[in-house]
């Protein structure tokens, strides 16, 4: 065990003992209600980058910041709020096609669950993680390998897209994200993107364990 690791996980266990709390736990719905793209970026920017280098922990043997670290940090923040919304897209819009007869599900929370996940992650996700996809490799080559101004083409051939679609879109997607999410939308709205930044932490340590 190294000091990292105390700090990885006291930091960890702060938010998880905020978030439970009765005293602070109001102060959590309140705000998430009340700020919701606030709430996104904090959550993202926080759990999610907590994830990243957790599996460059289990990788490496080290705590190490990735290239870009503060850049990766903003860029998780602004795909949470960008997840914010798209819950709320996906939620809505599932719900009124099913009252409506387009879809299957009524009165059944557990099939509209399973369909807004579904449609979600079949239709969004794939190029959401595209998106992220491409703006990792971006800071790799600016600030890892020191390219000034890396362009589209050299970031689009240093990615590897056979493994990105054959594996994170074909395999975690129906495997891993679509039954995840499923869980997701049948929890309360206030809780839904904490579970989703959670659910990023969880996957990268789950792929580390499978790597090795």
């Amino acid at each position: 065990m190294k000091k990292g690791d105390f700090i990885w996980g006291g930091i960890l266990l702060a938010f998880i003992a905020f978030v439970v709390f009765p005293a602070t736990h109001e102060i959590f719905v309140s705000s998430t209600a009340a700020h919701p793209y606030i709430g996104g970026f904090l959550k993202f920017a926080l759990l999610a980058t907590m994830g990243e280098m957790l599996v460059v922990r289990l990788k490496k043997g080290n705590w190490e910041k990735a290239p870009g670290f503060i850049w990766r940090v903003v860029i998780w923040g602004v795909l949470g709020m960008v997840i914010t919304l798209i819950f709320q897209v996906f939620a809505g819009g599932v719900n009124h096609a099913i009252q409506q007869g387009y879809l299957i599900g009524k009165d059944s929370p557990f099939i509209t669950a399973l369909l807004i996940s579904a449609i979600m992650n079949l239709t969004f996700a794939p190029s959401f993680m595209a998106f992220h996809r491409f703006t990792d490799t971006f800071l790799d080559l600016k600030f890892g390998e020191n390219v000034s101004k890396p362009t589209v083409e050299q970031v689009a051939k240093r990615i590897d897209w056979s493994g990105f679609i054959g594996f994170v879109v074909l395999k975690t997607v129906p495997f891993f994200w679509i039954p995840a999410h499923t869980i997701t939308f049948l929890l309360p709205p206030e809780y839904r993107v904490l579970v989703a930044a959670m659910l990023s932490l969880v996957l990268g340590i789950l792929l580390t364990f499978a790597k090795r």
